[in-house]
C-alpha cells in the first residue's frame, strides 16, 4: 500500500482528529505525567497512566470485534479467549524474565516449584527469547481462530448458533487453563512480573512506554482496519453482512472472506492481550470468562458497530464507567451494565456514534432550510 492510497483513508478533518489525538495520547499525557508537579491540576498520575492504557487494550479488542460483528455480522462471544490466549503467551516470557527473584529462588516460576515439576514443559521452549513469544502472540490465537473457523463457516453456522458455540468454546478453555497441570498457573494465572527486556517492569518510566506503544499499536491497527473495509475485501465483507446468499450467487465464497477476518480479529485480540499482561501485571483464567466476551460485545454496541471509531469510544465509556461503579457502587455494577446494553439497543440502535451523526444530520438542516424542504418532498 503506497502514501497516496494510505492518505485516502481519510478526509482532511479527520487526519486531523487523528493527529490531534495522537499528539495528546503519546506526547502531551506523558509530559503531564512526568514534568508537571504532583499536586498541580494538569498532574496526571501513574494510576491514570495504567488505567488508561488498559482501556487502549481493550479498545484495540473492541475494534477487532467491530471487523466481524460490524462489518461481516458475526457475533463472536469468544473474543475474550483470543485476548486472554495473546496475554498468556507474553506471559509465559514475562514469568521466565524473573529468573531467580522468585520466592523460590529457582529458574522455574513459584507456581511450578510449588506443583513439584522439575522442568518446563515442552510448549515453554524458547519462551524466554522475545521475538518467538511475539511470534506466539499472533500465531497461536490465528491458528486457534482459523481451525474453529473453517469448521464453522465451512459448516454453514451462523447467527445465534455461532454466538453459542464460541461461547462454549471460551467457557472450555476457561475450565482446562483453571487446572494446575496445564502449566500456566491454575487458578492464578501468571503474576508477580519483574522485567521487560532487561527493565523493571514497575517503574513509571516503563509504565508510559507501554502506554505509548499500546497508543501507537492502536493507531496502527485503525489505518490498516480502515484500509481493509475500504477495499474491495471489504466491500465484499459488508456484503456478506448484508446479504450472503447473494454473496454465493454472485461467484463469491463467503468462507473464505469471513475466515481471512476471522483470523485477523483474533490476531488483534492476541496483541491486545500482550500489551494488557504487562501494564496490569496478572493475566488467569477469568479473563476467558463468558461474560467477558459479552462486555466486549457491548462495547461495540454502545459506541456504535460498524463504524471503527464508534467501537473505540464504547470501550473507553464502558470502562470508564465500571471504573467508577466498582470503586463506588461495586454491587450494582452488572445491574447498570445491563441497563446501559438495554437501553442502548432500544434508543441507540447505531450506538454514540450514531447520535452524533443525527446531531450533525439536525443542525445541518437548520442550518439550510432548503435540504429540509428536498427531505420531505
Amino acid at each position: 500500500m503506497n502514501f497516496k492510497s494510505i492518505s485516502g483513508l481519510y478526509d482532511s478533518r479527520s487526519w486531523t482528529y487523528l493527529g490531534i489525538a495522537v499528539a495528546f495520547l503519546c506526547l502531551i499525557f506523558p509530559a503531564m505525567n512526568l514534568l508537571t508537579p504532583v499536586d498541580s491540576l494538569f498532574h496526571i498520575s501513574d494510576y491514570t497512566v495504567a488505567l488508561s492504557g488498559k482501556i487502549l487494550c481493550y479498545a484495540i479488542v473492541a475494534l477487532a470485534i467491530d471487523l466481524v460483528w460490524g462489518y461481516t455480522g458475526i457475533l463472536s462471544l469468544g473474543h475474550g479467549l483470543f485476548f486472554a490466549i495473546g496475554g498468556y503467551a507474553f506471559g509465559m516470557y514475562l514469568m521466565r524474565q524473573i529468573g531467580l527473584d522468585g520466592s523460590y529462588h529457582s529458574n522455574l516460576p513459584d507456581f511450578m516449584v510449588f506443583l513439584d515439576w522439575k522442568a518446563y514443559p515442552w510448549y515453554w521452549k524458547f519462551t524466554d527469547h522475545l521475538w518467538y513469544a511475539l511470534f506466539l502472540v499472533v500465531a497461536v490465537p490465528g491458528v486457534l481462530a482459523f481451525i474453529f473457523g473453517f469448521f464453522a463457516f465451512r459448516s454453514r453456522i451462523k447467527g445465534v448458533y455461532f454466538s453459542i458455540i464460541t461461547q462454549a468454546m471460551t467457557y472450555a478453555f476457561m475450565l482446562l487453563f483453571f487446572r494446575n497441570e496445564t502449566g500456566f498457573g491454575g487458578n492464578n494465572g501468571f503474576t508477580d512480573f519483574k522485567r521487560l527486556m532487561g527493565y523493571s517492569i514497575t517503574t513509571p518510566h516503563m509504565r508510559l512506554f507501554l502506554f505509548v506503544l499500546t497508543c501507537v499499536t492502536l493507531i496502527s491497527l485503525l489505518i490498516v482496519s480502515r484500509a481493509i473495509v475500504n477495499s474491495k475485501f471489504g466491500r465484499v465483507l459488508t456484503a456478506i453482512r448484508d446479504a450472503e446468499s447473494r454473496v454465493m450467487f454472485s461467484g463469491y465464497n463467503p468462507l473464505h472472506y469471513k475466515l481471512a477476518i476471522w483470523t485477523f480479529s483474533a490476531m488483534v485480540c492476541g496483541i491486545a492481550g500482550a500489551l494488557y499482561v504487562p501494564q496490569v501485571g496478572i493475566i488467569n483464567p477469568s479473563e476467558m470468562s463468558p461474560s467477558n466476551s459479552i462486555e466486549i460485545a457491548i462495547w461495540a454496541a454502545v459506541g456504535g458497530r460498524g463504524t471503527l471509531i464508534g467501537p473505540l469510544l464504547g470501550a473507553g465509556i464502558v470502562n470508564g464507567l465500571k471504573s467508577y461503579f466498582t470503586e463506588a457502587f461495586p454491587e450494582y455494577w452488572l445491574y447498570f451494565l445491563g441497563l446501559l446494553f438495554i437501553l442502548s439497543t432500544l434508543y441507540l440502535p447505531k450506538g454514540v456514534v450514531g447520535l452524533i451523526n443525527q446531531l450533525k444530520e439536525k443542525k445541518l438542516i437548520k442550518m439550510d432550510p432548503a435540504n429540509k424542504l428536498e427531505e420531505v418532498k
